[in-house]
């Protein structure tokens, strides 16, 4: 009976792997962050994009010391087009909340303005 051939791969195909990882997931927590803006759970809004933070900071890492082929960053941008739809929609549903939150803190500012 012979062995099964072992499948291998190089550092760089593993960390590519985890450098998407990182987008993934990323792009999950903005799916959540919309779904959560959709039901009005600010909180909820708020807790995620603080999560995203912290993966956008360990992928800036992480991306310094392994960049991506090819394959890789066509995979990404599709990830990252998704994201920014997400937040789009994010930002348009936010803007009521925002401009009331603006009007409770007796802002005169432009709440367009801030991020």
């Amino acid at each position: 009976m012979n062995a099964p051939e072992l499948i291998t791969a190089t550092d760089e195909d593993i960390q590519a792997g985890s450098l998407l990882s990182y987008y993934e997931a990323i792009e999950t927590a903005s799916h959540d962050m919309l779904e959560a803006a959709r039901s009005g759970d600010w909180d909820t809004v708020v807790r995620l994009e603080g999560a995203c933070a912290v993966l956008i900071s360990q992928l800036k890492h992480a991306a310094d010391q392994y960049p991506l082929g090819a394959t890789e960053r066509a995979l990404k941008s599709r990830i990252m087009q998704r994201i920014l739809v997400n937040d789009a929609e994010i930002r348009h549903l936010a803007e009521p909340w925002i401009n009331d939150l603006s009007k409770m803190m007796g802002s005169k500012s432009d709440p367009s303005q801030m991020h």
